[in-house]
């Protein structure tokens, strides 16, 4: 048990030497376990980010904060995906795909985002569900996909995620990898995947009572936002 209790470890912890980021793109991902809004999402972040991605986001209070943010930009999904975004959002298409995840690609900051939403049925076979959103990302520089895939790292259905993408928290995390189950790091089911010409650096883990995920916020080099 020892043994194994040390294999996992030595897997899942990562360790990154921090890095400036006063001068960064910072970007954050939160399942909000359908109880959380933007402004529980900006009080865990302790910040006001350039971009935020909610899953399961609860629909309260959504014109409230709409306009006491009014020079910021929301987008709120039919199926609970909310963006928020410090400059203006494209949606290029929000996909219910027959394999049971929610795609909603947009665009801002002169860089593509997939914010995904896998069902966490375990009916529903994850090869087929992690194949499908390969199959609706159409862009190949300055993509970030992200999002609750119900899926762990460790899982071979990630093989071209990982051939191909730079997952944030592995590249540039401190700390045990695994976002769920109410602050014990137990699976590692949110995910940020980056493009590979994109500079992460630095990705954090807020854990919080206030959802059964902890938060993810990536900043990103400067660069990524030059038009």
């Amino acid at each position: 048990m020892l043994l194994l209790t040390v294999i996992w470890g030595s897997r899942s912890y990562t360790y990154s030497p921090d890095a400036d980021t006063s001068n960064s793109l910072e970007i954050v991902l939160w399942n909000a376990y359908r109880v959380r809004n933007f402004e529980d999402a900006f009080l865990v972040s302790k910040s006001t980010p350039d971009v935020m991605v909610l899953i399961e986001c609860d629909e309260y209070d959504y014109q409230k904060i709409k306009e006491k943010y009014k020079n910021y930009h929301f987008e709120l999904t039919e199926k609970l995906i909310g963006i928020f975004s410090k400059t203006p959002i494209k949606i290029h298409s929000k996909v219910k795909t027959k394999d049971h995840v929610v795609v909603v690609h947009f665009s801002t900051k002169n860089t593509h985002f997939y914010a995904i939403d896998v069902s966490s049925d375990l009916r529903h076979f994850r090869k087929p569900m992690l194949k499908s959103i390969i199959s609706e990302v159409k862009t190949e520089d300055k993509t970030i996909i992200l999002g609750d895939f119900n899926t762990p790292f460790e899982s071979l259905f990630f093989k071209n995620f990982k051939k191909n993408y730079q997952h944030a928290f592995t590249e540039k995390g401190n700390g045990f990898r695994e976002t769920w189950f109410w602050n014990i790091p137990l699976l590692s089911l949110d995910h940020i995947w980056v493009s590979k010409d994109v500079k992460i650096l630095k990705t954090e883990k807020i854990s919080t009572w206030k959802s059964d995920h902890s938060m993810l916020k990536m900043y990103l080099k400067k660069e990524v936002e030059k038009k």
